[in-house]
């Protein structure tokens, strides 16, 4: 049986790297509440998000479609940095973030009517020292507002302040494509 692929994410770099696999898909999206135990560790809140992202299709899903759903978080010594509450927030993140290794955790959840499965991918980034000003100027274009640890690989200040990566830059980007990809191939 083939499957229609729903994409349950509004991030349009989700969507990006899913067109970048050649896969049909749909858009379909709920606000879903973001909150998690605290005893878990980064890798297992990732899962935990996408899962419960996934959750809440489980009685408006189709017999032929599978929900893909993710969650990626961006993680330094075990501390999550999630999407900045503010542009002093986003600041504070970037400096914690300046001259140091972290990971980028993305977690997927995949669901049909007869099947759900959840899985992580992590990789390893690394930044150079940043100055202020450089902080300053990437916080002021508003850029990461909307991002997991307060940056977007794909912006300038990936680009100036990445200086290794270790893993799946997709994953960094969103969605851990090669990974996915091989998993969904039973499905299409």
């Amino acid at each position: 049986m083939h499957y229609r692929i729903v994409l349950a994410s509004q991030s349009p770099r989700r969507r990006m790297l899913l067109e970048d696999l050649g896969i049909n898909f749909t858009v379909r999206t709920k606000d879903i509440e973001e909150d998690f135990p605290s005893n878990l560790l980064p890798t297992e809140v990732a899962e935990f998000l996408a899962k419960k992202k996934s959750t809440a299709y489980k009685t408006t899903i189709a017999a032929d479609e599978l929900i893909i759903t993710a969650d990626t978080l961006v993680a330094l010594e075990n501390e999550i940095l999630n999407k900045p509450e503010s542009s002093e927030h986003a600041t504070q993140m970037l400096q914690k973030l300046s001259g140091k290794t972290h990971q980028v955790i993305t977690g997927v959840a995949l669901l049909s009517t007869s099947k759900s499965e959840v899985f992580s991918v992590i990789s390893k980034v690394t930044f150079a020292k940043l100055s202020a000003d450089e902080i300053e100027k990437y916080v002021s274009s508003k850029s990461p507002m909307d991002k997991a640890g307060s940056y977007g690989i794909q912006d300038w200040i990936g680009k100036i302040a990445v200086t290794k990566i270790e893993g799946s830059y997709e994953n960094i980007v969103g969605l851990p494509t090669q990974e996915l990809y091989r998993r969904l191939k039973p499905f299409l």
